[in-house]
């Protein structure tokens, strides 16, 4: 059973950084497509970063600039540097690994991040 274990969430005030972490299991994760969603109250769940088999990035228009993705695949983790948070950045993270062998999606539990004065 894979396991995608998220931790790093929690309270900053606007203008501050936190750095997600998320540990997988399993002997794939090189071989993994790796991203980053989340969540606010209300909303669906949008894609955030992701971070390809082989190092390429993607990022939503609105961290852009501001969120880093990056991964060790020696440590079976990936990481979302975030600085310059915004309230509206407020929201549960989510882990998700593709293996892009079967093309089974695996996700995590969350971590809250909330950005608040």
């Amino acid at each position: 059973q894979v396991q995608l274990v998220e931790s790093g969430g929690g309270l900053v005030q606007p203008g501050g950084s936190l750095r997600l972490s998320c540990a997988a299991s399993g002997s794939f994760f090189s071989i993994s497509a790796m991203g980053w969603y989340r969540q606010a109250p209300g909303n669906q769940r949008e894609l955030v970063a992701r971070i390809l088999r082989y190092g390429s990035t993607d990022y939503a228009d609105s961290v852009k600039g501001r969120f880093t993705i990056s991964r060790d695949n020696a440590k079976n983790t990936v990481y979302l540097q975030m600085n310059s948070l915004k309230p509206e950045d407020t929201a549960v993270y989510y882990c998700n690994q593709i293996n892009t062998d079967t093309q089974t999606v695996y996700w995590g539990k969350g971590t809250l991040v909330t950005v608040s004065s």
